[in-house]
């Protein structure tokens, strides 16, 4: 009985042999290869739709946080009508300021009113007393003129009678101008009617929108102070059964981007797409780490308010559609054949931009076809010619493919790697209908 060495010795030796006779007849142990090909992709009809994807932030409408509702004037917060989640209408009472000061300051300026309007029944009272003595100075005066023109008084009682005219109507004009100043009075104590009226109205504070509140920043008895600018009490979310989505589009995108496209949404809360518009194109643009970006504002329903301000959407905007037509791969578009193949070719290759066609049977020269791209979602392009359906079904040529390739492709001499034909009818208006 042999043994294991002797055993593989023995094949070693068979092995060999074969090699040996394998070259003395001429044949190389290393499998054939497929000569160079083309790498293809199909023209079929399929659905395109371009879309631009970003990402953006749920807010409230007509404000990005939220309204403030503040206090003016200072003083204790004496009562808290509503607290989070509570819905408001336009106009209710949501909070109150301690209002006595604001009381005071009131009565104290309608005394005041009251006090400016008897100083203008005083001034009116001596400018009466004024005029009444200008018309006794004025009849003086001409009795004496008529006297001393009949030389039957002396001159020095018309210059006395002149005289006195002459005071009665400068103290007329000193009563009138009493007057007017008692008026302007009266306004200014009026308008510090109105301002300590507004103030004392500012101490009820109301909600100046329907919504639901937010935030609350203050607690029943807290002091607020009022500097400059209002300090924010409570932070109303208008009407949330319609929602904002601010997303930054960067400039690369925006040219496509126009009010009235539609828009698909996500949030990580639920697995539910949300459908809105693009409500707005804001021309104010952000510079970050030097990409150029815009705010684009899309308006959407927001069912049963499931969507909270602030939450984070994942938002794809479809800029253009073609349904039904004629597509291929858009690498189809960036084929360049050799000089040797466009040799190949008989007559003169005109300009423009076109697609080539692999040969129908194997040793032809390669077809092109003069097109226009239509709609491109970048992996896919639609085909514009004229008679495009009479390509259908045909292989356009996406670039060459090696020995090495084919051998590893096998049978099959279309890329691996190419995106497929996307299933016509799945992606309408960019996702499907959101669940009900």
């Amino acid at each position: 009985m042999k043994t294991k060495n002797e055993a593989a010795c023995a094949a070693l030796l068979l092995g060999c042999l074969a090699l040996v006779v394998g070259c003395g007849e001429g044949k190389s142990l290393v499998p054939s290869r497929k000569a160079p090909s083309y790498r293809t992709a199909p023209i079929a009809r399929t659905d395109i739709v371009r879309t631009v994807s970003a990402t953006g932030s749920i807010t409230p409408r007509n404000s990005s946080k939220g309204i403030p509702v503040g206090a003016q004037v200072n003083g204790k917060l004496i009562k808290l009508y509503v607290d989070y989640n509570d819905v408001v209408t336009n106009g209710q009472v949501v909070a109150e300021i301690d209002p006595l000061v604001y009381e005071a300051n009131y009565k104290s300026a309608i005394a005041r009113l009251h006090m400016a309007n008897a100083g203008v029944m005083t001034s009116e009272c001596s400018l009466r007393q004024r005029e009444a003595e200008l018309v006794l100075a004025q009849k003086t005066y001409d009795r004496k003129k008529a006297l001393a023109e009949k030389k039957m008084a002396p001159v020095a009682d018309l210059d006395s009678a002149e005289e006195s005219l002459a005071k009665s109507k400068a103290a007329v004009e000193s009563a009138r101008a009493a007057l007017a100043s008692a008026k302007a009075e009266v306004e200014n104590a009026q308008a510090s009617v109105d301002q300590a009226e507004a103030n004392l109205s500012y101490c009820t504070i109301v909600s100046p929108v329907d919504g639901i509140v937010i935030d609350r920043k203050v607690e029943e008895g807290e002091t607020v102070v009022s500097s400059m600018n209002a300090v924010p009490v409570l932070t109303i979310a208008e009407d949330l059964d319609t929602i904002w989505v601010a997303a930054d589009i960067p400039e690369a995108d925006i040219g496509g981007i126009q009010v009235g496209q539609d828009v698909t949404f996500t949030v990580d809360a639920y697995r539910t797409r949300f459908k809105g518009k693009v409500k707005q194109i804001r021309k104010a643009s952000t510079t970050t780490s030097n990409v150029v970006t815009f705010p684009v504002i899309v308006e959407a329903e927001n069912p049963g308010q499931k969507l909270f301000p602030g939450m984070t959407a994942t938002l794809s905007i479809e800029t253009a559609r073609a349904e039904n037509v004629l597509a291929v791969a858009a690498a189809a578009f960036r084929f360049r054949p050799k000089d040797e193949d466009r040799d190949r070719i008989a007559g003169e290759i005109p300009r423009g931009r076109k697609i080539w066609l692999a040969p129908r049977k194997e040793g032809d020269p390669l077809e092109y076809v003069l097109v226009e791209e239509g709609v491109t979602d970048d992996s896919f392009t639609s085909i514009v010619c004229e008679g495009v359906d009479a390509y259908e079904g045909r292989e356009a040529v996406v670039g060459y493919q090696t020995a090495n390739m084919a051998a590893m492709d096998g049978k099959d001499s279309t890329n691996p790697f190419m995106p497929k034909f996307p299933k016509r009818n799945q992606n309408k208006g960019t996702a499907p209908e959101p669940k009900k």
